[in-house]
């Protein structure tokens, strides 16, 4: 199984939003242009995490987005779910049946045990991600527990003024 693109944009937005004063939502512009994608795309992207309940929207002038929660609450299970829909990676085409079809009901029980299996690792999979916080991602990727806070929106904010505040971080780490 592989994840979408969705994903992995979805990852990005969250990221960006976490490091994001909450007062001040990020507009759907700067997400657009950070994330380069199809304008049409992006918005079905953040109404999915939108009705996940991850982010929030806010409309008007002063408006766009902004977490719903503490980094530290969402984990890379829901941000998968919210892109991805729930974890499932053998899709049961029928072929086990339609292939053994006069070994009924033995290839009914191949069908079911591998069906098993499958769901058996989804659930461990999905076990293992919610255990893994945008918080803590952020915190391995800094290498302090300090996030340091980006106004996206100012253009003035450029990787050569937020990059040394960040090793500062890691220093004092």
């Amino acid at each position: 199984m592989q994840l979408t693109k969705g994903f992995e944009q979805a990852a990005c937005i969250i990221a960006l939003l976490a490091t994001q004063n909450r007062q001040i939502p990020i507009s759907s512009q700067v997400i657009h242009d950070r994330v380069n994608g199809s304008q049409s795309y992006l918005q079905k992207l953040l109404r999915k995490l939108v009705i996940a309940g991850l982010i929030t929207s806010t409309s008007g002038n002063n408006g766009g987005f902004s977490l719903a929660k503490d980094p530290k609450n969402i984990t890379l299970l829901e941000i998968v779910e919210a892109t991805e829909g729930e974890i499932k990676t053998y899709p049961d085409l029928g072929f086990i049946d339609l292939v053994f079809r006069d070994f009924r009901p033995l290839s009914q029980e191949a069908t079911h045990v591998i069906n098993e299996a499958f769901h058996q690792a989804d659930l461990r999979w999905g076990q293992y991600l919610q255990t893994k916080t945008v918080y803590q991602i952020i915190v391995d990727t800094f290498g302090s527990t300090k996030i340091p806070l980006i106004d996206w929106n100012d253009p003035q904010n450029e990787a050569k003024i937020v990059l040394p505040e960040i090793q500062k971080l890691r220093v004092q780490k």
